[in-house]
């Protein structure tokens, strides 16, 4: 695989972004994403700490792959959601201000499809589009997209949603290990979202007896088929970011670099 489209999250490799960003230039990849919940508030950054920020990217030769803003709620959640909506406005400013395109989060839940199609709109699924049809204009004017998670949200709710917005309104951050323990195979997730997915991260896991119920893994040591999904990417045409990340925090580096290790073995 080429490294030159690896990214690693700033806070899995340390909580000191100089720290990480040097880490990040001595594992190979060129991506690292930002987290602006708890690494990097987008209400705590000065424009001239955005000014040092680029240069230290700059200096260790890397880029800002994407903002992280992953919400408690989602945007059909009624409670505190103005501020949450406020908040992520806040991210894809950020996003722009450091170079990236999107940023990551899930949508929460996505209400059923209705089995009469004559039937009012669940009043959960309206306030749902209405919220992403905003933060996609939004996102327009900025230059930032929200990229929402496939993994616990499936790739036939996901694309119920992006046709009901505005076209560019939402991409999908495919996360190979969670599509797996919810149940869904990410080959044929990638299938069905080809053209409207803006990021990956490639994480394994090992499925459950109910969806919901498997666990995450060590990257290349679980049930996600790794050579088919990256097999797939390529057929679809995706030439963006493939995130890495460990199944568990406590593995620290040590994990992180294998599991680079394997994708370049791909």
């Amino acid at each position: 695989m080429d490294t030159s489209r690896l990214a690693v999250a700033s806070v899995a490799l340390s909580s000191d972004l100089r720290t990480a960003l040097k880490r990040a230039r001595d594992f190979g990849v060129r991506g690292v994403e930002i987290d602006a919940r708890g690494g990097l508030d987008p209400e705590q950054v000065s424009q001239t700490g955005l000014r040092q920020i680029r240069k230290w990217f700059a200096d260790e030769g890397l880029v800002v792959s994407a903002v992280a803003f992953r919400t408690r709620g989602g945007y059909a959640d009624a409670d505190r959601l103005e501020a949450r909506v406020a908040a992520t406005k806040r991210a894809f400013e950020l996003a722009h201000d450091l170079g990236a395109q999107v940023v990551l989060n899930h949508i929460g839940d996505v209400p059923p499809q209705a089995s009469d199609p004559e039937a009012e709109p669940d009043p959960q699924w309206r306030l749902l589009i209405d919220v992403l049809t905003d933060l996609g204009g939004w996102g327009h004017r900025v230059g930032a997209t929200l990229c929402a998670e496939a993994g616990r949200a499936g790739p036939d709710d996901l694309m119920r949603v992006i046709a009901s917005l505005p076209e560019g309104s939402l991409s999908c951050d495919v996360v190979t290990g969670a599509l797996l323990v919810h149940r869904h195979d990410p080959v044929e997730a990638i299938e069905k979202l080809a053209g409207h997915i803006g990021y990956v991260h490639a994480t394994d896991a090992v499925g459950g007896a109910f969806a919901g119920r498997g666990r995450a893994a060590v990257l290349g040591s679980g049930h996600v088929d790794l050579a088919a999904v990256f097999g797939t990417l390529e057929e679809r045409g995706y030439r963006g970011w493939i995130g890495v990340e460990p199944a568990d925090a406590r593995g620290g580096l040590g994990e992180l670099a294998e599991a680079v290790q394997v994708l370049k073995s791909l």
